[in-house]
């Protein structure tokens, strides 16, 4: 089969590595065949590939199989249905979209299921997390009664922020640690777990910088069979934390510092409680360490699952409809702390849209506008 040719738009920090392991081989049966972003200066780093200084263009050149999105977020949208509405393999970075609307556009447009449509969802191929999931599904947690996440290690500087004139904004990337950052553990908690019923959020917006939106969040999480759990994240801590506890009927399950520990029990917990006639008794505990797990391929690996599925030799680890739980998920934090209430999943996607309108519109932002920064905004969001 003829090695497929890939076109990347965006060529920050994600969208440069992607074209450097295409370039490498390091993707096999794929090459890198064109590259668009309006910083022309970034074109030259990659000779031998076709460069288009907006993504539409590159999206309508002739003989091109794929199209993998590494821009700010909004563009993930319109840049997203352009390349499936051309005939394109589609590979958009996260999150998929700003918001549900969006999103919900987004893949309305995916029509042709010969063509495969992936998000970069790279922690889906952690080994520590496929290790939780398996636990999970094959019954050995028991059914799970709280989880508790607290993900604070993403610390940014204020400089991190000023380094673009979209960057924290509402008009320019939609959102703060939850939409840029913390999309990777909302996935997590999707993909582990399934969707929450209802949310609590608490969002702090710019509490650590001088920004517009959220850099500190504290949720509470309700699931339909009545497991509920609490999800902190921010960018303002140092050090920071990032410990996951699944407490269940077999025990509990903790990760942190790349270690994956069960403290099993040697019965279920509420089968126990029930039957002891004991009043200070506790379920006897046997502690398990997971031993020979990694992070496995991370970016890559979704890089070559997609080139794979196109070729039809793998299932999609990342399908980009998975990827509408955590926009939504996220969502659903920044409404619930607007309109400080308790939020019901599935959202209200036009209510939402209406607050982020109501945000973009209320929006003090100075920033300066840099050439780089305008036209389509395809530089990188990292």
């Amino acid at each position: 089969m003829q090695s497929l040719r890939i076109g990347i738009i965006g060529l920050g920090n994600m969208g440069s590595s992607y074209a450097d392991r295409l370039v490498a081989g390091e993707v096999p049966g794929a090459s890198l065949a064109a590259v668009a972003d309006p910083r022309t200066d970034r074109l030259a780093r990659w000779p031998d590939a076709r460069a288009f200084g907006h993504g539409e263009a590159l999206i309508a050149a002739p003989d091109l199989d794929a199209v993998i999105i590494a821009t700010p977020h909004y563009a993930h949208t319109d840049l997203g249905i352009a390349a499936l509405e051309a005939g394109r393999h589609v590979l958009v970075d996260k999150p998929i979209s700003v918001h549900k609307r969006d999103a919900e556009r987004l893949l309305a447009a995916h029509r042709r299921p010969d063509r495969v449509f992936a998000a970069m969802f790279n922690q889906r191929t952690d080994g520590y997390f496929l290790k939780i999931r398996s636990l999970i599904h094959n019954g050995t947690l028991g059914a799970i009664r709280r989880i508790h996440w607290t993900s604070t290690h993403w610390f940014r500087t204020q400089a991190y922020y000023d380094s673009s004139a979209w960057r924290a904004t509402w008009a320019g990337e939609g959102g703060g640690v939850l939409l840029n950052q913390a999309p990777h553990q909302l996935d997590m908690l999707c993909w582990l777990f399934g969707s929450p019923a209802a949310v609590n959020g608490f969002c702090a917006f710019g509490r650590y910088h001088d920004i517009e939106v959220e850099d500190d969040v504290t949720a509470y999480l309700e699931w339909a069979d009545g497991t509920h759990g609490v999800f902190i994240t921010g960018t303002g801590e140092a050090p920071g934390t990032n410990r996951l506890e699944i407490a269940a009927e077999n025990g509990r399950l903790v990760l942190e510092h790349d270690r994956l520990v069960f403290h099993r029990n040697e019965s279920p917990m509420s089968g126990f409680s029930r039957t002891t006639p004991e009043l200070f008794a506790a379920p006897k505990v046997e502690v398990e360490v997971f031993e020979g797990l990694d992070h496995g391929p991370q970016h890559l690996g979704i890089l070559r699952n997609f080139a794979a599925a196109i070729r039809g030799e793998e299932p999609l680890i990342a399908p980009a409809q998975e990827g509408l739980a955590s926009v939504e998920l996220a969502n659903a934090l920044l409404l619930s702390s607007w309109e400080n209430r308790r939020v019901a999943l599935p959202l209200d996607a036009a209510l939402f849209a209406r607050h982020l309108d109501a945000q973009i519109a209320a929006s003090t932002n100075q920033k300066t506008v840099r050439p780089a920064d305008a036209g389509d905004m395809t530089g990188s969001f990292r």
